[in-house]
């Protein structure tokens, strides 16, 4: 390799930059979305739900079982001091789902809530984007640690969080466009049961194409502006200046207080 092959200093700085900006990307989209564990308190209750009800057709037993892993995992996540959110997320979707379930008697009413909230969320993504403060900015905005910067003082940042909040909109609305057509033709007990699984299935393929779009985006987009070192610079700034302020002012004191002692030492 000639020396004009070889990188130059400021290329391998950049290039060590882009990197560590995609590992800072992929750790605060982990952080946020729950990551694996995440994953597996989202998609064990149903599956445990849809499991026993394809066994033996009982709705009550179904349901207290999905609830009680649920909360099984919530004491897991205590006892290990973790983060409990989207464990409590997850206890609140299947206990409105039991209750539905058993309001109507019919099995397939315990999706209904989670389905609910997926049509909400991807309305959501879709009218804040249109109104220029795209969801996932707002999600992911305190986990860069750049709060609301990104909105007026790094515009390709706004950009790529539109994209990302555009891509969520959507691909919810394409899983919602499955799964309600076969919600209503649901009516038997075998209907309801096939429901069940292909809900169970589309819990984490579309999620994880959402969350690889908004690694995308956010990769290319420019870095998030760290506030809150901001203000921590503006703070150590000001402390300076009243530093340097007070100091500044004991001089000028002792110059005034030492200039008649000597005058009287002339004289």
């Amino acid at each position: 390799m000639t020396s004009l092959d070889k990188p130059t200093d400021r290329e391998a700085g950049v290039d060590a930059d882009a990197t560590t900006d995609r590992a800072v990307t992929e750790a605060a989209l982990f952080e946020a979305f729950g990551g694996l564990r995440g994953m597996v308190e989202t998609v064990v209750p149903g599956l445990l739900f849809v499991t026993i009800f394809t066994i033996n057709k009982d709705l009550h037993v179904s349901a207290i079982a999905a609830l009680a892993v649920s909360l099984v995992l919530v004491v897991v996540r205590l006892v290990r001091k973790g983060t409990v959110k989207h464990a409590f997320s997850g206890v609140f979707g299947v206990a409105f789902g039991v209750v539905f379930a058993m309001m109507t008697g019919n099995a397939k009413d315990f999706y209904l809530p989670g389905m609910l909230y997926t049509l909400g969320l991807a309305v959501a993504y879709i009218v804040t984007t249109l109104c220029g403060v795209p969801l996932i900015g707002l999600i992911l905005g305190p986990v860069f640690k750049e709060n609301l910067s990104w909105r007026t003082r790094n515009p390709g940042r706004k950009k790529a969080y539109a994209k990302a909040s555009w891509a969520w909109g959507l691909i919810l609305l394409a899983k919602c466009a499955i799964l309600f057509p076969m919600y209503f033709w649901a009516d038997t007990d075998s209907d309801n049961t096939q429901f069940g699984w292909v809900l169970i299935a589309l819990k984490i393929p579309p999620f994880l194409l959402a969350v690889w779009l908004t690694w995308v985006f956010l990769a290319k987009a420019p870095p998030p502006i760290d506030v809150f070192a901001e203000m921590e610079a503006e703070e150590a700034a000001a402390k300076e200046r009243e530093t340097a302020s007070e100091g500044a002012t004991a001089s000028e004191g002792t110059a005034a207080s030492g200039g008649p002692a000597r005058h009287r030492r002339d004289g």
